[in-house]
């Protein structure tokens, strides 16, 4: 039986395949870890590796621009991040744009957001 892990590691494959994503995040326990290298080795599909916490790791696969990018960005543990660097990590990964200028605006905020913006989804300053 294939573990759930995988099945979503081939899934972001397939994914980074067809053109939906350019780069993916992958998170893991780390008994995973080889069986994810094992398979993006064998597709020739670039990756980089961090330290998640005590039990998981960070995969970052996909484009060498992304992972050079990812490599100069993401220094410290995800939830270290600046709002800026959040920011980027988000759109390099595909997230709803709207949803991350939100997100962006809350940490920078401090969790107050004014609703400065508008993306279609009523976030306008309701005060």
């Amino acid at each position: 039986m294939i573990p759930t892990e995988m099945k979503v590691l081939m899934n972001h494959i397939y994914e980074l395949h067809k053109g939906v994503r350019q780069m993916v995040l992958f998170t893991c326990n780390k008994k995973y870890v080889p069986l994810a290298v094992e398979r993006l080795e064998s597709q020739g599909i670039p990756y980089l590796i961090q330290p998640a916490g005590q039990q998981n790791q960070n995969v970052y696969f996909g484009r060498r621009e992304c992972l050079a990018a990812i490599q100069l960005i993401i220094t410290r543990p995800l939830n270290q991040l600046t709002p800026e660097e959040d920011f980027i990590l988000g759109a390099m990964l595909g997230y709803d744009i709207c949803a991350q200028c939100e997100r962006y605006c809350k940490r920078k905020r401090h969790g107050q957001c004014n609703g400065d913006c508008d993306c279609g989804k009523n976030c306008t300053n309701r005060n």
